[in-house]
């Protein structure tokens, strides 16, 4: 596939250069063109019909005319061949300085030029102002480039002309458009969130029956929360989005759940390092945030705040500036949260903790326990289910009953037994191996066996 993406592409960058060189030879007025032929139109696009490469596949999709295929090679072009935009750093004789009309931007490592939205309506309009104004709609926020994500618009500084922004290509499309693998966001500055998957299914989930009934609530939406719409007659009323908040003690199952609720419907789960998210900076928040939630507005994610009460947590009074920046955060969050199209899982390990008017936007709201004794015992079990690994002298049962600790620390425990009865070079677990491990647990917990 990444050979007829790279057919494909040489024969869009072919006719790339050519309606960039009608563009600068028409712009600084050679006498070998005449005035019928400087339409950049009348150069048409390589027909891509019969083409089966991801990017043809893409601009049939999209049913892409003339203009938005100027555009979208353009953004492709410094991923793919950033020195086909070198004659934009060509310099005016009078000025000593570049052409404004050009725009574009130097990177900060990147040494080549980088188009802005100046650029694409310079190679669209040059010096006509009516075909100027057609091309803004190119940028409009209801237009699929921007709505669906397939480009990113940026604004360097406030206060600029709307078309300084810097354009380019979202990651997922560059790389279906390249090498042909769809492209799923990892963790990065720009991305602060990380995919999260498990090996575990629903059956190593041990929660209690109403639990599980609050999570196939949540679980039905994402089967089918349209259609239920739809069929309820409810378009007008409820958002397409939908909030829960995961509350209790460490170690109960709330990361899983959102795991296999995502699993289970095909969804992917993506977890918000808060630690990457929050700033001391003023606006830095919600720019942080802004980028996560703008690309999960069309992708069907399930976005999972883990510790969110660090960001979600109770507005102050304000006595400071900090104060007011902080309460400014809160409510950009409450209208983010509140406006996104999937579902958005918090999670808490103190409810109280969570800001109230917050938790009223909630559809959900289910409490994870500690489990109780038969709980613990079919963890213990899960944990151990070739029983022939245990030695004689291990009741499960007993320590089931007696010790009163989270599903996370029971792994925890099981770990610790396997890397002791390893230690000791010895094929099976003993009591003592599991004791060890439960007294670490309960020391974190301020409690002794």
């Amino acid at each position: 596939m990444s050979h007829n993406n790279a057919a494909s592409l040489e024969r869009e960058l072919q006719w790339f250069a050519e309606v960039l060189n009608l563009r600068f030879t028409h712009y600084f007025g050679s006498p070998d063109i005449q005035a019928n032929t400087a339409d950049i139109r009348t150069l048409t696009p390589p027909d891509i019909s019969a083409d089966t490469s991801n990017y043809a596949g893409l601009v049939r999709d999209y049913n892409m005319g003339f203009d938005e295929r100027l555009l979208f090679i353009l953004c492709l072009i410094p991923h793919v061949r950033p020195q086909a935009l070198d004659i934009f750093f060509t310099q005016s004789q009078i000025t000593g300085r570049s052409y404004t009309e050009f725009g574009g931007w130097r990177g900060k490592a990147h040494s080549g030029f980088l188009p802005t939205a100046e650029t694409a309506v310079f190679l669209l309009a040059g010096q006509d102002l009516q075909l100027r104004f057609a091309a803004l709609q190119l940028f409009d926020e209801q237009h699929y480039f921007l709505k669906q994500r397939l480009i990113k618009l940026e604004h360097q500084a406030a206060g600029e002309p709307f078309l300084n922004a810097t354009i380019s290509v979202a990651a997922e499309y560059l790389h279906c458009c390249t090498h042909g693998q769809v492209h799923k966001p990892d963790y990065s500055v720009e991305f602060p969130a990380k995919l999260i998957t498990s090996k575990l299914d629903w059956s190593d989930l041990v929660l209690s029956q109403d639990v599980m009934e609050e999570i196939d609530h949540l679980h039905t939406w994402l089967k089918q929360g349209k259609n239920l719409v739809n069929h309820w007659q409810l378009e007008k009323t409820v958002k397409p989005g939908y909030r829960s908040l995961f509350f209790g003690p460490p170690g109960t199952g709330k990361t899983l759940t959102a795991t296999l609720l995502g699993a289970s419907v095909g969804v992917d789960v993506y977890r918000i390092d808060l630690s990457m998210v929050v700033s001391k900076y003023i606006g830095e928040t919600e720019k942080n945030l802004a980028g996560v939630f703008d690309q999960a507005e069309n992708k069907n994610w399930i976005l999972f705040f883990d510790e969110a009460d660090a960001l979600f947590g109770k507005r102050t009074q304000t006595s400071s500036s900090n104060d007011r920046h902080a309460n400014q955060e809160i409510s950009y969050l409450l209208q983010r949260v509140e406006d996104f199209p999937g579902v958005v899982i918090l999670a808490s390990n103190i409810k109280a903790n969570i800001d109230e008017a917050f938790a009223r936007r909630f559809q959900s709201i289910i409490y994870f326990p500690l489990p109780d004794e038969v709980e613990r015992l079919r963890l213990w079990k899960n944990l151990f289910p070739n029983t022939q690994l245990l030695a004689d002298d291990v009741n499960l049962p007993a320590l089931a009953e007696k010790y009163e600790l989270s599903g996370g620390s029971l792994t925890n425990v099981a770990r610790y037994a396997a890397i002791r009865a390893t230690r000791m070079q010895r094929n099976k677990i003993e009591h003592a191996d599991l004791l060890q491990g439960i007294n670490k647990e309960l020391l974190k917990e301020g409690r002794t066996l």
